[in-house]
């Protein structure tokens, strides 16, 4: 819906941005034992451009950081029971999980920083198995194990289709009575260190009493009219489907540590080789070449069968990068306008943790504090202090 034009609104919460993490966002505030009134502003209802449909849809527990090994552990099980939570009159949605688990794989040298994220891993009640590259050869015979050293398995991850979790989502707050406008932010009043109200494209205005930034790679463009400026960029990432001209058997969600990552999808296979050396920006020009140039030659060294495998369709998406540290900021912005809170610079991950940082934000919100899981090196803080927290390993 597009908001009449000097429309003055109301909102416990406004939420600006209507991808996967502000959805989760709103969910977690609708259902919350507190009444709060909740406005999702998306300027695109039909997410032409945003990232969460653009997303491979990947879940997995294999993080070093606490904070996200502990996400993934509340936000998997959210999606094992997507269909029931999000059921709205009897219609449950579907969102084509599946549990054929993740793979990361390292050559010799890399094997004992491996094997400290694995017992990490296990200590944080993650399903996680370390196999030496004979033992990788046995269970996928058709991978190039000669470089590798071994690689950690998890089982009970996976992946799931990005759009579909995005529907869902945003049918089930509206049930909920979540109210979701199409307009775009244009600007926040200020006033005695709190945002008290947003200023609309429309020429609406919404009174607030909390503004959560889950604009992703706008996210920058947001803070920066509230007087905070974050290192948080959009990083483009080519997100391509390729098939096999011979048959492979079922394989994981495989990453190593040059940033290949791809895993089955339909009769071929979605994935790509993402590079932190891309020039940030909002660019969403397809480089048809960059397939065959990067991506290829690490397909056909790990799988003999892609050596005559053609890319099939390329779609370019943004991370919503956080430069600092490549881990999401989490948290109010203590030291300006403390009603105005930060969910971005997910980099990349921001589908997978949306559950848990949702709930996370509403938990701030609502009871004032983190309850169920502590997130606060995650917050604004680490950025002041200059602490950076990044994920060790593969990425």
């Amino acid at each position: 819906m597009t908001m009449p034009q000097t429309e003055l609104l109301r909102a416990d919460v406004t939420i600006v941005g209507g991808g996967a993490i502000g959805l989760a966002t709103a969910y977690f505030l609708a259902v919350h034992p507190k009444p709060c009134s909740v406005l999702v502003v998306e300027r695109d209802s039909t997410y032409s451009l945003a990232s969460t449909p653009r997303a491979s849809g990947g879940i997995r527990r294999q993080f070093t950081l606490e904070e996200n090994v502990h996400l993934s552990n509340f936000s998997i099980p959210f999606f094992d029971d997507f269909a029931r939570l999000m059921e709205v009159d009897g219609e449950r949605p579907e969102i084509n999980l599946r549990k054929n688990g993740y793979l990361f794989i390292v050559p010799p040298e890399k094997m004992k920083g491996l094997e400290a994220n694995y017992l990490r891993q296990k200590s944080l009640g993650a399903n996680v198995e370390l196999h030496d590259a004979a033992e990788l050869k046995a269970l996928y015979p058709s991978m190039n194990v000669e470089d590798l050293g071994g690689g950690v398995r998890s089982p009970d991850d996976g992946w799931m289709d990005p759009h579909s979790v995005l529907m869902g989502l945003r049918r089930k707050v509206k049930s909920l009575g979540v109210r979701i406008v199409e307009d775009e932010i244009v600007g926040f009043g200020t006033g005695g260190g709190l945002v008290r109200t947003v200023d609309l494209k429309s020429g609406g205005t919404v009174e607030t009493d909390f503004v959560v930034n889950a604009a992703g790679a706008w996210s920058a463009q947001i803070a920066e009219m509230a007087g905070l400026s974050i290192p948080v960029t959009p990083l483009r990432r080519f997100e391509h489907y390729f098939e096999s001209a011979e048959p492979i058997e079922p394989l994981p969600y495989l990453k190593d540590i040059h940033r290949l990552a791809f895993r089955p999808e339909g009769k071929g296979y979605s994935g790509g080789v993402p590079t932190l050396d891309e020039p940030r920006g909002f660019n969403f020009e397809a480089d048809h070449d960059y397939f065959e140039r990067v991506v290829w030659p690490a397909l056909a060294h790990r799988f003999p069968q892609f050596e005559r495998t053609k890319c099939k369709a390329t779609l370019p998406g943004l991370y919503d990068q956080n430069d600092f540290d490549g881990n999401p900021i989490i948290g109010a912005w203590s030291e300006g306008c403390s009603n105005f809170l930060l969910n971005c610079g997910y980099s990349g991950h921001g589908l997978m943790h949306a559950p848990g940082a949702g709930r996370g934000i509403s938990e701030l919100i609502l009871d004032g504090a983190f309850q169920t899981l502590d997130l606060t090196r995650l917050g604004w803080e680490r950025i002041v202090r200059n602490e950076p927290r990044p994920e060790t390993g593969i990425l």
